[in-house]
């Protein structure tokens, strides 16, 4: 048996489901920049399509990563492929 079977056998909250958000950037507008926003409006961000993303359990940061296409039977499903993962003990 490995660690993990172990793990989940003995912790029930092992099994239950947490939300992950993926942080791609941030934007700040001006609030009157911001009201007059419509249909097609374009907001620019503060990183660019080859920066990491930031992985977040509530306002924990969790990891990073980077974003990719999935190929195969999922193909254009956007995926993070991790790159760094927090220590719990230590920070990321």
């Amino acid at each position: 048996m490995d660690g993990n079977a172990a793990l989940d056998s003995k912790n029930p909250f092992t099994s239950v489901p947490i939300e992950i958000t993926v942080s791609v950037g941030k934007a700040r507008p001006l609030i009157r920049d911001l009201v007059n926003l419509g249909e097609n409006a374009v907001l620019t961000l503060d990183k660019s399509v080859d920066d990491p993303v930031d992985l977040y359990v509530g306002d924990r940061l969790i990891a990073r990563g980077m974003l990719e296409e999935q190929e195969g039977e999922h193909a254009g499903q956007l995926v993070v492929r991790l790159t760094e993962v927090v220590d719990l003990q230590t920070g990321l």
